[in-house]
């Protein structure tokens, strides 16, 4: 809305256009605060003042200004003005220059915060965009969990975990499941398992493996299988890391890290797998990022992997020295 508002109205000082009923007007020039439609007060709280016809002009017209209106008016008002033609805007215009008059003042119309509610009743769906564009707007940062916090290692910074996984047939692993239904594997047969963990230098006992492999093809040439592992890590109380891609079980391959949680929270990376006895014994090197510094006792010198490796036997015992807190059978 404008600042001022001019209402026009001709025809002997009526409005029947602009409000559809005859509406009485006080004396020409004399300043008022009320007029009535209908014989309902339609009350002005600023002084407002009808203009004399000016001469030369063959109608009579008023010139109303009004610089503050209630709610209802503004409303009533607004959508009378529409209907006004070009016409009698510039009959307005030529009417003040002929008379001679000094230029009338017009007083700003500012829609301060605390008129918004009283503009809230009248118009809810102009009022809602008025509350919303005045309310505060604040900002928020979200922190991605892979992202390490104080204290933690620097970014981009790369641990090494080293870990044996070791079958000991006592566990009833692997499991394996023939769905192909034919003599040799072949795509489709699935392959569940689960392992003892132990530190790399062989000390103490960690945890589990858990998991399942799905083959993918044959090698009859290369007198092995390929798979896709989907499989876990389980450290007891530290918690677990989760990996999955290929597993190969003639020659050795690098598998992403997907997660974790626990100290392994937000971990990234990747991990390689050397098969040193298929299916019973394995080697995992671990580059690990996004995680905390990682506890000493899961770091001792690795034992260099091969084929006769063996924990120890305090380790194998699951002696209190030889495990790590909680771990997982």
């Amino acid at each position: 809305m404008n600042s001022s508002h001019y209402i026009h109205m001709l025809k002997n000082s009526t409005f029947p256009s602009l409000f559809g009923a005859p509406t009485s007007v006080p004396p020409q020039s004399h300043p008022f605060r009320s007029i009535y439609i209908n014989n309902t007060p339609l009350s002005l709280p600023s002084p407002a003042r009808l203009t004399p016809k000016p001469e030369g002009h063959s109608s009579t017209h008023l010139l109303l200004v009004s610089t503050h209106l209630r709610p209802a008016t503004m409303a009533c008002s607004s959508s009378a003005l529409r209907t006004i033609s070009s016409s009698s805007v510039k009959l307005a215009r030529s009417s003040r220059s002929a008379s001679g008059s000094p230029p009338k003042t017009l007083l700003p119309f500012n829609l301060s915060t605390p008129f918004l509610p009283k503009l809230a009743a009248a118009s809810p769906s102009s009022s809602s965009q008025s509350l919303c564009s005045a309310l505060p707007r604040r900002s928020f940062s979200c922190k991605s969990q892979a992202a390490p916090a104080g204290g933690d290692s620097a970014p981009g910074k790369v641990q090494e975990l080293c870990i044996y996984e070791i079958n000991e047939r006592d566990r009833g692993s692997p499991a394996i499941l023939k769905l192909s239904q034919k003599p040799v594997n072949s795509l489709g047969d699935l392959v569940p398992f689960s392992n003892k963990l132990y530190t790399g230098d062989l000390q103490k006992r960690v945890g589990i493996t858990a998991g399942i492999c799905i083959l993918i093809q044959n090698k009859p040439e290369k007198k092995g299988d390929r798979y896709e592992a989907i499989f876990s890590f389980y450290f007891g109380d530290y918690g677990h890391i989760a990996v999955q891609g290929p597993y190969l079980t003639y020659e050795d391959t690098y598998l992403a890290v997907t997660g974790g949680s626990g100290i392994f929270e937000g971990a990234t990376g990747q991990v390689k797998l050397q098969q040193l006895i298929f299916p019973f014994k394995l080697f995992y090197t671990f580059y690990l990022k996004g995680v905390k510094d990682l506890p000493a006792e899961l770091l001792g010198k690795p034992v260099p992997p091969n084929p006769s490796v063996e924990p120890s036997p305090a380790a194998r015992a699951c002696e209190p020295n030889a495990t790590i807190a909680n771990f997982t059978d």
